[in-house]
């Protein structure tokens, strides 16, 4: 037994010691190969990303104090202070597009509202699920150009399908859709929902899966009605989907631009125009980049300030 004792003893012993050479040869440097290796995975993405996202996002900030033009170089530019956001405030059109883009926040609860309303739905009460997942997706992973066409030809106030058909149902005077002043932000808002809903709808089916089923059954061995269910057990737990859903569209709402200048190009009478349809005709058409950069610059803040609003106002509804 004693033998075993020492041998043993010596096995733990060289084994100490083994460790404490490692240790002592091991240095900062002594991985640098692996740490290389790192470097130079992630350096082509870091190069890119500085050159095309950090690069320009720094520009943007210096230059939204100047009056340079796109076509004039560096050296030309001129250092006006806050003049572009003095003027830019106090602009008719961007205040316009500025509240035409609050509008187009409203789209976002609609959405929302369609999409959990169909992905409990399809999530209780449907066969073939993932057929409808793939229907209701479709539009979500559709060019935005392609659609923006296609309701071109949908909405056209003559020759549309949709008017056609309202005539033959009765209707004397279809709106004009696109090409009416009233109904245009309203048109660009429909589809705004109609293709959110595909994203929003699988982010929710993956939240209500989520959800233990033997709170269902207890409140229906309880008596709660479906209603009941969806307002006490459904929308209270799936809060968190529905607040990160949220400030993502709200975010999508402010970059809505493809969509417009392919369906309207912020008309008519600009009636659709925002805030980014504003910025590229001002940064790429009238060529004024420094004032395009201050636009750019006071969206950012407006963004930041409505998401750090949402992220104070969650911790009363979200559950966490």
């Amino acid at each position: 037994m004693n033998s075993d004792v020492r041998v043993e003893t010596k096995v733990v012993q060289t084994t100490k010691n083994k460790v404490r050479k490692r240790t002592k040869k091991s240095s900062p440097f002594s991985g640098w190969k692996e740490n290389l290796a790192g470097y130079a995975f992630i350096g082509p993405m870091f190069i890119g990303t500085s050159i095309l996202v950090l690069f320009p996002i720094l520009s943007s900030f210096v230059l939204s104090f100047t009056d340079w033009n796109f076509v004039s170089g560096y050296e030309n530019a001129k250092f006006v202070g806050f003049e572009n956001f003095s003027k830019l405030l106090t602009n008719a059109l961007f205040l316009k597009g500025l509240l035409n883009n609050i509008l187009l926040i409203l789209a976002v609860p609609i959405t929302l509202l369609l999409s959990l309303s169909l992905a409990v739905i399809i999530n209780k009460y449907v066969y073939l699920k993932d057929l409808f997942k793939v229907i209701y997706f479709m539009p979500f992973i559709s060019s935005v150009v392609a659609v923006a066409v296609v309701f071109q030809v949908l909405f056209h106030p003559t020759k549309g399908p949709i008017n056609q058909l309202l005539l033959k149902l009765g209707v004397d005077n279809p709106p004009g859709w696109i090409a009416d002043v009233t109904f245009a932000l309203p048109s660009v808002m429909l589809i705004m929902v109609w293709t959110g809903i595909g994203f929003n709808l699988i982010i929710y089916l993956a939240g209500l899966q989520n959800i233990p089923k033997e709170l269902y059954e207890a409140a229906q061995i309880d008596g709660a009605s479906v209603w009941s269910q969806f307002t006490n057990i459904t929308i209270p737990l799936v809060s968190p989907t529905t607040f990160l859903l949220f400030v993502t569209g709200v975010i999508s709402s402010f970059k809505v631009f493809d969509l417009i200048i392919v369906l309207t190009n912020g008309g008519p009478a600009n009636s659709t125009i925002t805030p980014v349809v504003y910025l590229y005709q001002q940064a790429f058409v009238e060529l004024k980049t420094g004032y395009a950069s201050a636009i750019s610059l006071v969206m950012f803040v407006i963004i930041l300030i409505i998401t750090y609003i949402q992220f104070i106002g969650q911790k009363k509804w979200v559950n966490y």
